[in-house]
């Protein structure tokens, strides 16, 4: 990828600034969350030195150089650098990242040039991303939901895109979600297989049907910890789903079908606020995945913690415990760990 060079020599009012302050300060500088990763890449030097430090306080007279990259806007999408993206693993094929709540993971009504999408072109450049899926999902093997958050795969290239969806096909690739749902779950762990399609009557919504040109999904979960009832709720239960097939909304419509839906789910959950236990969003996280790299045969296998506003809710929840399953013993203490 193409670069250019910003540098700029600290004078008075830049004397005791940290580094990436100072940094988005230069004429041609991208943003400041930008030049953190310029940092962290160690393409920022002070004085011919690289820089190891985002907070490094400067000096009069430093000079400071970065090595900033030339985006690639050929293509529909406008790359944007200032979507941060917590990429866990990445190499010449692929990304495995961790999306926030909040992001859209490629344009739709509403959301032109704020998505997952346009941070990866910004990150990748257009022509370096699959585009299997379309002009406008660059990169884009699978998707969470706006408001769930967690582990997602992105592909470089057409070949390693085909050869990812291809493992979804055949259910190898393996996708874990953790989820609080309302209600006592009184087994430890059962398969719901239906029909999901869009809803007649709501089209923001799908549903369970029997209609034949639905399309199967397959969802299995384990229970990893209850919680008791009190007079405002009927309880909540903790649990591990595991998808075999991908459909819209998929966890959130069987787990509405089998009358435990997701705490905090504003399309098919309860709107009761002292059921969704303040959330503003689904309870809802991609916390592991594994799947072969189709290209060095590597077993890859990742796990990411519990993000800080679903991990409030639990701690919330803690004096009302009613115990961990033997899975839940394995799993909960990782979903609460910083690094896994």
């Amino acid at each position: 990828m193409a670069e250019r060079l910003v540098e700029g020599l600290v004078g008075p009012e830049g004397d005791g600034l940290r580094l990436d302050a100072f940094l988005a300060t230069l004429e041609g500088a991208p943003s400041r969350s930008a030049c953190v990763r310029l940092i962290e890449s160690g393409d920022v030097s002070i004085n011919g030195t690289a820089a190891t430090s985002k907070s490094e306080r400067l000096l009069l007279g430093d000079r400071v150089r970065a090595r900033v990259p030339v985006l690639e806007a050929t293509g529909p999408l406008a790359p944007n650098p200032d979507i941060a993206l917590d990429v866990r693993l990445e190499d010449d094929h692929l990304l495995v990242l961790s999306k926030q709540a909040g992001l859209v993971c490629h344009p739709s009504p509403g959301h032109v040039d704020d998505t997952l999408a346009n941070a990866l072109v910004a990150r990748c450049g257009y022509g370096r991303l699959g585009l299997l899926q379309g002009d406008e999902r660059p990169g884009i093997v699978h998707r969470l939901d706006m408001d769930t958050s967690g582990l997602m795969v992105a592909a470089k290239d057409d070949a390693t895109q085909r050869a990812l969806q291809d493992l979804i096909r055949l259910r190898t690739l393996d996708r874990r979600y953790v989820t609080l749902v309302q209600g006592y779950v009184a087994v430890e762990e059962a398969t719901i297989t239906t029909g999901i399609a869009r809803s007649t009557r709501d089209r923001l919504r799908m549903a369970v049907t029997d209609d034949p040109l639905a399309r199967q999904a397959i969802t299995t979960f384990r229970t990893l910890e209850r919680f008791e009832a009190t007079r405002r709720d009927e309880g909540f239960s903790l649990l591990e789903c595991h998808l075999y097939t991908g459909r819209t909304h998929q966890i959130r419509v069987h787990m509405r079908h089998v009358g435990h839906p997701v705490v905090g789910d504003s399309l098919y959950g309860m709107g009761n606020a002292f059921r969704n236990l303040g959330l503003t969003r689904q309870f809802l996280h991609s916390w592991h995945l594994a799947f072969t790299h189709p290209v060095t045969g590597k077993d890859l296998v990742f796990a990411d913690r519990l993000p800080d506003d679903l991990l409030a809710v639990l701690e919330s929840l803690t004096e009302r415990s009613m115990g961990r399953t033997r899975a839940g013993q394995d799993i909960c203490p990782r979903l609460a760990r910083r690094v896994l």
